[in-house]
C-alpha cells in the first residue's frame, strides 16, 4: 500500500484525526520527548540499556506527535503517526529529510534496524543488554531526531 493510501486508510479508520492546533499539547509532547532523552541517559548510566532503547524510541515518537499536532492532526496509532509524517514529507508539506522516517521506522529491508523494531525487540524480548555500538547509534539518533523536530516546529 502506498504512503498516501495508508494515510487515507488511517483517516478513514479514525486512527488519525484532523484537529485544531493546540500549542499547549505541542509543547507537552516536546517536553515529554526531552523527558525521555533524560530517562535514556539515566538508564544507560544505570546499565539498563534495554530500557534506554525504549526511552530513545519514545523520545522520537513524542517529537513526531508534536509535529503532527502542529500540522493539525492527532494520532491514535504509532504506524499511522509515522506514516502521516512520511506522507507530509513526500507531498512537501514539511521540509525534513526522509532519513528521520528510516530512523524511527525502517522503510527498506536493506537498512539497519530502526528504533521501533529495536524497541519492540527489547521491550518484549528477554535480552537486557544492548550492543554498545547499537546503543550509541540509537542514542545519537534520538538526540538528533528530537533536536531536528524541535527546530522544525519553531520554523512552522
Amino acid at each position: 500500500m502506498q504512503v498516501e493510501d495508508k494515510f487515507k486508510d488511517c483517516l478513514r479508520k479514525k486512527l488519525i484525526n484532523k484537529i485544531n492546533v493546540n500549542q499547549i499539547n505541542i509543547e507537552g509532547h516536546v517536553s515529554k520527548a526531552k523527558h525521555y532523552l533524560k530517562a535514556m541517559d539515566y538508564n544507560i548510566k544505570g546499565e539498563f540499556s534495554d530500557v534506554a532503547v525504549s526511552n530513545a524510541f519514545y523520545a522520537m515518537y513524542h517529537s513526531l506527535l508534536a509535529l503532527l499536532l502542529k500540522l493539525g492532526y492527532e494520532a491514535r496509532n504509532q504506524e499511522c503517526a509515522i506514516n502521516a509524517i512520511q506522507y507530509f514529507i513526500e507531498i512537501k508539506k514539511i521540509d525534513i529529510n526522509i532519513k528521520y522516517i528510516d530512523i524511527i521506522r525502517r522503510t527498506s529491508e536493506n537498512k539497519p534496524k530502526d528504533a521501533k523494531t529495536l524497541r519492540e525487540e527489547f521491550q518484549y524480548g528477554i535480552e537486557t543488554s544492548v550492543n554498545k555500538d547499537v546503543l550509541n547509534l540509537i542514542k545519537n539518533n534520538a538526540i538528533d531526531f528530537v533536536e531536528t523536530f524541535e527546530k522544525l516546529l519553531k520554523e512552522l
